[in-house]
């Protein structure tokens, strides 16, 4: 019997965090996983290990790229499309979390964000959809934030750029939602992981106690989203902002 062939995820950001979770998620689900970063890390090649063997598992394979030179990403995804075959899914997550108050933020600060966090996913968007569009089918799903519609005081460039994305995926659901893609938001709210390190233990204890179930959301928790909206069941979801905040903007 011919092995089956795996779905293709494009994961950005995979390394660490939300990304690794999001990975490892997809991945145990039976998707291929193309964990792409700058760096591997230590966590993403143990998270491959533990698939290894285990029943209708897919894989997890990394490949490095900075996404944030822009100007090589359309080569980039070329050789991964003839290296896997066409992408099924494409899950934007890289992203820059530098905080700071406008006033005194660099000028190299406020481009580097922007560079990664909204120039970066549309462009890197641009090269997959095409292959989507051909194939008649595909899921895209950006990971913005509450931050993009509720604002937050030293996150102003960070929200800006977050607030893009949802712009981003109304707009382009209804371009390409003719040709059988999906595209959905997923808008997390404050979690404990190296974005919100920034926080101290009085802040994020002050932002749990506002949310409706009184904690922080958990990484998982984006990536269960992210399976949902990349599954048959989320196959007439698009155009949709998800917030995961443990009731944070309720």
């Amino acid at each position: 019997m011919a092995e089956a062939l795996l779905r293709n995820v494009i994961v950005s950001g995979a390394s660490k965090g939300v990304g690794l979770a999001i990975a490892r998620r997809l991945a145990a689900g039976g998707c291929r996983v193309i964990a792409v970063a700058r760096n591997e890390g230590e966590a993403l090649p143990a998270a491959r290990a533990e698939l290894e063997g285990r029943p209708g598992a897919g894989e997890i394979v990394f490949r490095a790229f900075d996404l944030s030179q822009i100007e090589a990403i359309g080569a980039f995804v070329r050789n991964l499309r003839a290296e896997f075959g066409a992408p099924f899914g494409l899950v934007n997550n890289a992203a820059l979390g530098t905080d700071g108050l406008l006033a005194n933020m660099h000028l190299s600060q406020i481009e580097a964000l922007v560079r990664l966090n909204t120039l970066s996913p549309i462009v890197l968007t641009k090269y997959v959809a095409r292959a989507m569009m051909a194939a008649g089918e595909g899921r895209i799903v950006n990971v913005a934030s509450i931050i993009g519609s509720t604002g937050y005081s030293g996150l102003s460039v960070y929200g800006a750029t977050k607030a893009s994305l949802l712009g981003f995926t109304r707009s382009l659901a209804r371009e390409v939602g003719r040709l059988g893609v999906t595209v959905n938001a997923v808008a997390p709210g404050f979690m404990d992981t190296e974005m919100t390190k920034s926080l101290g233990d009085d802040q994020r204890e002050q932002v749990a106690r506002r949310s409706a179930l009184r904690r922080l959301v958990e990484p998982d928790d984006i990536a269960a989203s992210v399976e949902y909206l990349l599954g048959e069941a989320g196959r007439n979801v698009t155009g949709t902002v998800l917030t995961v905040d443990a009731g944070n903007t309720a």
